[in-house]
């Protein structure tokens, strides 16, 4: 773990220069054009490039050097950056429409890359660990990133804003380049490259969506799981539009006060979370699953809805951080069960991942935004958050149901997932070297499982 530590450090340095640059780049579109409507089609690129480079990530995570994808990633983002300072006034409207694309594409490969990789780094007993770490890393540097922005952009200017940026991928693209780490696991004994099943030419053929329906067919809970982060990406969006208004209506005067209270605190219990998570699983050797990632996302959708109910501010900010803790939960628990996926299947399956997340993201973002105009914040974050609870519901009366008809496979290997076998229903239960219990798939074989019957992930 002593060289992920280093990388979660590396990681954190990127993601800090990321937040940084989120807010004054959108400043400072507005500031060049003074026009709302460029600024707005500048996330727009952004967001649907984020949707589009899901896909693309998946397939190059699972046919290229992983590690090689995230430093290419990291230089990339500072060398257009680099081009952005250079450039003369006149060019750099032109310019920060490329970098919207450029930077969208990088950072969901990079995250992509990374969260396949993370098996194959710490070994399979250790994945839930190091997600808590990076998702730590990552929360940390978002409180710095969004904190320091306001300071850098009227203190320093734009220009040493962009340069940190770009100083900051550079440092994390060094860090990872001289880790001596093994991002893809190692070949299995010819077994991939004998089968010629219909179900692997159709994984391997780069059709995204024929993808996402052979997922449908052969791992329908992986399939739910994700359906619901992508509901609630619209949640997301929601709070996150809805938050300015709200905070409005509760002091004209001072209208940042609640927003900055409300991410100080979200960020603090995801932290919190995240700490006694990896705290609970090192000591009991147990990683929660689907159960316990359907009930956290029940308490984070609530808990954000909460918030927005016109309660006193501490128990508002109570509520805050309960969504905060629930969130830095839930994203550990599902990064990890998708991590339990063979390594030929991770990559796509986060890709695939990614998009749909961007896509609720995005999508939230535009109607939550057109429904505000009608509905008060409370009916528009109460709606979107609600229609990720029933989500949640379903996920946990399918488990409910289908609990006892999972079967135990062989043990994974240290690298994650090297004996994963499915069941008549192509879903299996593999208990792996950490004591815990993870349903696994294989996407492209089928073959005839060989234990009894458990009761499914514990939560």
């Amino acid at each position: 773990m002593g060289h992920f530590r280093l990388l979660v450090v590396g990681n954190g340095i990127s993601a800090y220069g990321s937040y940084l640059n989120m807010v004054a780049l959108n400043v400072f579109i507005y500031h060049v054009t003074g026009s709302a409507l460029t600024a707005g089609l500048f996330m727009a690129v952004r967001l649907v490039t984020n949707v589009l480079s899901g896909f693309i990530s998946g397939r190059l995570v699972s046919a290229c050097d992983r590690k090689r994808l995230m430093v290419g990633a990291d230089l990339t983002q500072a060398l257009a950056l680099l081009a952005l300072l250079l450039a003369p006034d006149g060019a750099r409207v032109g310019l920060l429409f490329g970098l919207a694309v450029i930077t969208g594409f990088c950072s969901t490969l990079s995250q992509v890359a990374l969260r396949s990789s993370v098996p194959e780094i710490v070994g399979a007993e250790h994945r839930a660990r190091a997600n808590g770490l990076l998702v730590t890393g990552r929360s940390l540097a978002m409180i710095a990133g969004f904190a320091s922005s306001g300071l850098v952009v009227a203190q320093l200017g734009y220009s040493t804003a962009f340069a940190l940026d770009a100083a900051t991928f550079v440092i994390s693209a060094t860090v990872l380049f001289l880790l001596p780490v093994r991002t893809r696991a190692a070949a299995e004994a010819g077994a991939e490259a004998a089968s010629g099943s219909a179900a692997e030419q159709e994984a391997s053929s780069g059709a995204a969506g024929g993808f996402a329906r052979m997922l449908l067919r052969t791992a329908p809970l992986l399939a739910v799981m994700i359906a619901v982060r992508a509901v609630d990406g619209l949640g997301s969006s929601s709070h996150n539009v809805a938050l300015p208004i709200y905070s409005d209506s509760l002091d004209p005067g001072h209208p940042a006060t609640f927003i900055s209270q409300f991410w100080a605190t979200w960020a603090i219990g995801n932290i919190v979370a995240q700490q006694l998570f990896g705290r609970v699983t090192k000591k009991t050797g147990r990683t929660p699953g689907e159960r316990a990632f359907a009930l956290g996302a029940c308490v984070m959708s609530a808990a954000f809805i909460v918030v927005f109910a016109g309660l006193p501010t501490v128990p508002a900010i109570i509520a805050a951080l309960v969504a905060g803790m629930a969130d830095g939960f839930t994203e550990i628990v599902y990064i990890s069960r998708l991590q339990a996926a063979p390594d030929a299947q991770r990559g796509r399956l986060f890709g695939l991942s990614a998009s749909a997340e961007n896509t609720g993201f995005g999508l939230g973002m535009i109607v939550s935004a057109a429904l505000l105009e009608s509905f008060s914040p409370l009916q528009v974050v109460a709606a979107f958050h609600g229609l990720a609870i029933a989500l949640c519901v379903v996920l946990l009366a399918v488990l409910l149901r289908r609990g006892g008809r999972f079967t135990r496979g062989e043990a994974d290997g240290a690298a994650g997932g090297e004996g994963v076998r499915a069941a008549s229903a192509d879903v299996s239960t593999d208990m792996t070297t950490d004591g815990s219990v993870d349903v696994s798939v294989d996407l492209t074989k089928d073959v005839s499982a060989d234990a009894s019957t458990a009761e499914g992930r514990s939560s």
